[in-house]
């Protein structure tokens, strides 16, 4: 099943999207908005189905055409949205380009930040930003939404909670994060508005790809028309999202509506390329002694796609543009 939220209101709405991304169903009668239906999923996502299964045979007479630029993020605003680093050979390539160790505990303990989860961006929507002297990039990750997940919960127990998966662009403002770190209080300011992919799927979509927690296909990065990365979400993949959601799930429940993310894609085999800049920099630094590629300007496009093994998409693309943001007097 996959499901959508269009902008209208502050939290979209509701609904259902055929598996060719080709036409779509209202299921505000269901469900008004993604997020009640995630609060009442056990009762709503049988009718869900229901209406899914309709829509696919061509039974509907209300079925319209689907438009990926008229989507919000599937969960236009969110309760919670905590973004891992799970792919750690990309974290260490990072340090070794800035000549710092990496503590071995990386490698058994997952990282994790708490994002702004008030203002995600659709889609297509572009990507306001003030200057470019802020060093912009793009990330591109898979990300789930959980059900209520208990305190305490184990890793291979919390995989049983995880109700829809997308992907990500997680814009980062590379040239503000050394300043926050800094301060030793992590991100704010170098994090502005995600924006999520134009459906959001159950993980019986995903068939076999879906397995051990891993999303198994490739996640492609096109920036300008330019494939700058294609590797496989499920390889190097340290940290599990059944793991992660147990690691965010430490000493405090999430609610139903809770977005994890996995962090920048990244292979060790180099030659898939790389899902953010800084990775294609830190590359050219590593062989170079400097970087070469320049992060994002205006007018720059950035497209964010994963197709299954028949060539089709299964969540839309994240497709966006750089503009100038100027502020308000």
């Amino acid at each position: 099943m996959k499901l959508a939220s269009l902008k209208g209101g502050r939290d979209g709405r509701l609904v259902v999207v055929s598996k060719d991304l080709k036409t779509m169903a209202s299921a505000e009668a269901i469900a008004p908005t993604m997020q009640q239906a995630l609060d009442n999923w056990d009762m709503v996502s049988p009718k869900l189905m229901e209406l899914a299964s309709d829509l696919e045979s061509g039974s509907l007479d209300t079925c319209v055409p689907f438009e990926a630029e008229r989507a919000a993020s599937p969960l236009p605003r969110a309760y919670q949205w905590a973004d891992g680093s799970a792919y750690v050979n990309h974290v260490e390539l990072v340090r070794k380009a800035r000549g710092a160790e990496m503590p071995e505990s990386f490698w058994t303990d997952p990282l994790m930040y708490q994002g702004g989860s008030d203002s995600f961006i659709g889609p297509c929507d572009d990507i306001l930003v003030e200057s470019e002297q802020w060093g912009i990039d793009f990330e591109a990750e898979v990300a789930l939404i959980t059900d209520d997940v208990p305190m305490g919960i184990k890793a291979e127990a919390a995989l049983e909670y995880i109700r829809l998966i997308m992907i990500v662009n997680d814009v980062s403002l590379r040239n503000l994060i050394p300043g926050e770190l800094g301060k030793g209080f992590g991100f704010f300011q170098s994090k502005p508005s995600s924006a999520f992919s134009p459906t959001a799927v159950t993980p019986d979509e995903l068939g076999d790809a879906w397995r051990e927690g891993k999303l198994h296909l490739p996640l492609r990065a096109n920036l300008n028309g330019e494939q700058i990365g294609a590797p496989d979400a499920g390889i190097d993949m340290t940290f599990h999202f059944g793991e992660l959601i147990a690691h965010a799930a430490k000493s405090r429940p999430l609610g139903a509506g809770t977005i994890i993310g996995s962090g920048t894609i990244s292979n060790v085999d180099r030659s898939a390329g790389s899902c953010c800049l800084a990775e294609v920099r830190m590359l050219e630094i590593i062989k170079d002694g400097k970087a070469s590629t320049p992060f994002m300007s205006y007018g720059d496009s950035i497209r964010i796609e994963m197709f299954d093994a028949d060539g089709a998409s299964i969540f839309g693309a994240i497709d966006q543009v750089v503009k100038k943001y100027t502020p308000p007097i």
